[in-house]
């Protein structure tokens, strides 16, 4: 493992990669439960999708650690499912079987454009106080992510508000939620004090010890499952289990309407927001771990993205949404993590999930919304590098990026907003030789994208 991953060399070793890889898995686990209840929406088989879900994020994620050797983990991207299944299928009245084509036709395209360095330029080309905006901003993003998954902010008249202990007590679902948005703000406190205290893997106990303080309220009774509002039991219902069949989703795609103007509409969403979601998660979690050289590139990157393209592509002849990169990586790097053991690690427990998914499926939202909470924090230490007083051209670009990816809770519209806005104000500015030829195209590539998709 040493000499195969460079542990020593990146500052780490077996214990530290074994912790961030258990601790990024834990904050996603819930992909493998919310993907099959988002695409069999669309009409595919629940059992079939949890298979495809496991087996292409093990794979993908057993890719990055072999091809790529970082501490990066992919699994079925959220938002993407969400676009597959209400807007292709239920929306625009295609067959699940094209939405899967339109998936793998997608991957195609991202492994060609990685082969070419394509994406790699991209990467290249984004300056290094975007990269780091780009780092913040998914600090942000991922503290909301877990604040809505704690239910501790909560939709309201000004789009979103604080959870009302008062209104949960009086309508009496406190003991079925309004405990667990307690036992979440405890969770925060609890994982903040550990990290305090630099205690190794003080996010991961942060995730355990929540979920073990829920099963003690379970057991005297202040928490009541209650699953017609979402509030199941914290105890796995069982320990082992076999994998259902991938029969009905496996090889299914239906490649027929693949050159007609609608279907390269459909093709070019997924592409977009893979593209940037990826390179913005890559480029965030690669900052925070001090992965970036002087010049703001990431050595290997071409690996990585073509890790990603592969993922994308044996997912949809599985039976899966687009595979992608996920920002929860940046947990397991905040444990220590990286090298590609990190991924490994990730990997294998997708796998074990297969078998032992009752466990899994148990770990409940309101302990990993405190790990990704203070990861956010993490991230967020990286604001201190922009320069916020002399250098006001590429700070309020940086600004513009890290408030876009919290407020319209999208990575990939942070990219844009901020790489049109980085080009623009330096040419108002009289300083267009600071701007590349491919922050020109992408500008104008963004600015198309708003006008016409």
């Amino acid at each position: 493992m040493e000499k195969f991953f460079k542990l020593s060399e990146r500052g780490t070793d077996p214990k530290t990669e074994l912790m961030a890889g258990i601790t990024t898995f834990m904050t996603m686990a819930y992909i493998l439960a919310v993907n099959p209840m988002i695409l069999s929406a669309s009409g595919m088989d629940p059992g079939a999708i949890f298979t495809a879900t496991a087996l292409a994020s093990a794979l993908a994620t057993f890719i990055m650690a072999f091809l790529a050797n970082m501490p990066f983990v992919l699994s079925a991207g959220m938002g993407l499912n969400a676009y597959f299944a209400f807007t292709v299928v239920i929306g625009m009245g295609y067959s699940w079987q094209q939405a899967l084509a339109a998936v793998f036709v997608e991957g195609i395209i991202f492994i060609f454009l990685s082969l070419i360095n394509v994406r790699e330029a991209i990467f290249n080309a984004i300056p290094t106080s975007l990269k780091i905006a780009v780092s913040v901003g998914i600090g942000l993003f991922i503290s909301f992510i877990g604040l809505q998954n704690a239910h501790i902010v909560v939709d309201g008249a000004t789009l979103v508000t604080l959870f009302s202990f008062k209104q949960s007590i009086a309508n009496g679902t406190f003991s079925s939620e309004g405990i667990t948005v307690l036992l979440a703000l405890i969770g925060i406190l609890i994982t903040a004090f550990l990290l305090i205290r630099n205690v190794k893997g003080g996010i991961l106990l942060g995730i355990l010890g929540t979920w073990f303080l829920g099963m003690i309220c379970e057991l005297i009774g202040i928490y009541e499952p209650n699953p017609d509002i979402g509030a199941f039991s914290l105890f796995p219902s069982g320990f082992v289990s076999m994998p259902a069949s991938l029969d009905s989703t496996f090889l299914q795609l239906d490649l027929t309407g693949v050159f007609s103007l609608e279907f390269a509409t459909i093709v070019m969403a997924f592409l977009f927001v893979d593209l940037f979601d990826t390179i913005g998660t890559v480029i965030g979690c690669a900052s925070k771990a001090n992965m970036l050289d002087e010049n703001g590139r990431l050595p290997g990157v071409k690996k990585v993205l073509m890790t990603d393209a592969l993922g994308t592509t044996a997912g949809a002849l599985m039976g899966t949404s687009t595979i992608t990169t996920f920002v929860e990586s940046s947990s397991g790097i905040a444990e220590g993590g990286r090298t590609g053991m990190t991924s490994l690690v990730a990997g294998g427990l997708f796998l074990l999930a297969l078998f032992f998914s009752p466990i899994f499926l148990a770990i409940p939202s309101f302990a990993t919304a405190p790990a990704l909470i203070m990861v956010g924090f993490l991230m967020m230490q990286q604001v201190t590098k922009i320069d916020w007083n002399d250098d006001m051209l590429n700070a309020v670009s940086a600004y513009i990026t890290i408030f876009s990816m919290a407020f319209m809770y999208s990575i990939s519209e942070g990219i844009c907003f901020g790489v049109i806005s980085y080009t623009i104000l330096h040419l108002l500015s009289g300083q267009s030789s600071k701007v590349t030829p491919l922050m020109y195209i992408l500008t104008i590539l963004f600015i198309l994208k708003y006008a016409l998709i």
